[in-house]
């Protein structure tokens, strides 16, 4: 866990979520499902204006009313009174009811002009022995509103299908405007200005334009299970606040530099000044954007003023990224550490070096007579497994324990920063992208092992983030490392196939059905990987 003496900004208690429900009411429309939304008041206390599915806070009366419920076998009590808090919403905001007589026939128009919408719900349905069809509200998401917000609340959104016969009308005191809308039409009309939707509304209507019926959209709800749950965190792009899910690339960085959520971080790649993400980590990326390197190579580095520095990666050979880095030091570089031996990661080393007082020792792996031309390297002195590099001062310690890690290539080593928990992968594990294993000096089957042992190291040393060589921080670590061994079981399940079925095939023919998902520009890179596949799947006869 990050040491919140390393925090850059003092941290505050977000606001305690308040339990809430929301439904989605769907019907099918000539072009596909359609749902219904509200707009609410423009004096409203949370996200005024905006178009909105009907909801609102869950109270007392709610988890009493299970008597009046019919409910599914599988519904436990959290979700049935749920799915009567959003009955009595959309009763109360849009007058429509999801309710059925004793006898089961549909509750009449007669039934719902006899009820008030400004009176308790619960009782005048007890009144008229109307049973509330909770058992035909399902759980589609799992909401909590962002940590920044004043106003929070934990929100099930809920989906079911529209009574059929009943008119919304809006109570005109919260919601006003009812409108069917389809959800690709209501995301066109926000990104036009004149349909105001917010963050969570808008990945709910993301989502749910890509059923095609309401019957659909139900079936995919069958297990009780959200199909996604989100606590979004917002970071600043380009000036404005941008908001972002946890399996969007910007998500881990935004949770590392300001934990609690307030806006403070500024996710714009800059390659002319270091980015601080911590007090004792920052980053400079070198102006080397590409296919292969994203927005650039990351150079890390790691201490602080009273401890001096350890720069990790000092990136390709570019003078003004080298003169930078050591500016961002004071020139108090007391090691240089490089994660292995390619030319956008070790090539800056010594001219690094060589700006430095102190000429601090080059350290990592040198490179192997597999290694491209361009990947050859020799550091100053070579890092033993499990050896710690460390620097100290002003009371506090920063220390990187080495893990030899091939597979990327065969000299490749991480880090991890033992006091905060902390993993510099390097390009064994990425954002928003898997690396290249290039045969000779990759290899596929040292690759997963590697996975495994940093597996096995986020477990020992509780590591939370993953500092990769390219891309933003990554949050969930242990979990994005399995999601990575997954991806590339995934992927070689598809080759085997393709290996099978074109069994005297070339990795022309193979590229082409293992990696139909991948663009065919990409094919000529992803053959590099798939050939570290063909060899580990022919040494251990997976293709027979």
């Amino acid at each position: 866990m990050v040491r919140a003496s390393q925090l850059l900004h003092p941290q505050r208690e977000p606001a305690v979520p308040r339990p809430a429900a929301t439904v989605l009411l769907l019907r099918d429309g000539p072009q596909g499902v359609e749902v219904l939304m509200t707009r609410r008041s423009a004096t409203a206390s949370f996200a005024p204006g905006a178009y909105v599915f009907p909801g609102g806070g869950i109270d007392a009366a709610d988890a009493q009313a299970h008597g009046l419920a019919a409910r599914r076998p599988t519904q436990d009590d959290q979700r049935l009174t749920q799915a009567i808090a959003a009955i009595r919403e959309s009763f109360e905001e849009l007058g429509v009811l999801l309710a059925r007589r004793a006898d089961g026939r549909p509750v009449s128009a007669e039934d719902i002009a006899g009820l008030d919408r400004k009176a308790p719900f619960a009782a005048q349905c007890a009144g008229r022995r109307l049973v509330l069809a909770a058992d035909q509200v399902f759980l589609l998401a799992h909401w909590i509103t962002d940590r920044d917000l004043p106003r929070r609340f934990d929100v099930p959104f809920l989906v079911a299908r529209m009574p059929e016969g009943q008119r919304p009308v809006a109570d005109e005191a919260e919601q006003f405007e009812p409108v069917w809308v389809r959800p690709a039409d209501a995301l066109q009309r926000h990104a036009a200005g004149n349909f105001f939707i917010i963050f969570p509304t808008i990945r709910t209507l993301e989502r749910l334009q890509k059923f095609d019926t309401v019957d659909a959209v139900l079936a995919a709800c069958a297990s009780e299970k959200p199909l996604w749950t989100s606590c979004p965190r917002a970071g600043l792009l380009q000036g404005a606040e941008v908001r972002y899910m946890e399996h969007e690339s910007p998500y881990g960085e935004l949770a590392l530099t300001s934990p609690d959520g307030q806006i403070v971080h500024h996710l714009d790649w800059r390659t002319d000044q270091p980015v601080a993400l911590l007090k004792n980590v920052t980053r400079l990326t070198a102006p080397n954007p590409g296919v292969m390197t994203g927005p650039g190579t990351n150079t890390y580095i790691v201490g602080t003023p009273d401890s001096g520095y350890i720069v990790i990666d000092p990136g390709p050979l570019d003078p003004e990224h080298q003169e930078r880095t050591w500016r961002a030091t004071g020139g108090d570089v007391r090691f240089i550490v490089c994660t292995h031996s390619h030319a956008d990661h070790s090539p800056g080393a010594r001219p690094l070096q060589a700006l430095c007082k102190g000429k601090p020792p080059i350290l990592g792996l040198a490179s192997l007579p597999t290694a491209r031309p361009a990947s050859e390297f020799t550091p100053d002195r070579a890092l033993a497994d499990g050896e710690v590099v460390k620097v100290e001062g002003g009371g506090a310690s920063h220390s990187l324990q080495v893990m030899h890690t091939p597979g990327h290539a065969a000299n490749h080593l991480c880090l991890v920063l033992l006091e905060d928990g902390l993993l510099f992968s390097g390009d064994h594990v990425l954002n928003g992208s898997t690396t290249v294993v290039d045969p000779p000096d990759g290899d596929m089957t040292a690759y997963l092992e590697s996975l495994d042992a940093l597996s096995a190291a986020c477990a020992r040393h509780g590591i939370e983030f993953i500092l990769p060589a390219h891309g933003y921080v990554l949050g969930f670590a242990p979990l994005a490392i399995a999601h990575l061994k997954a991806h590339r079981l995934q992927r070689e399940a598809r080759i085997v196939a393709a290996m099978r079925e074109r069994p005297t095939g070339t990795l022309e023919d193979w590229v082409e059905l293992a990696y139909a998902d991948v663009p065919p520009r990409m094919w000529p890179v992803a053959k590099r990987s798939l050939l570290a596949h063909v060899q580990r799947i022919e040494a251990l006869q997976l293709a027979r």
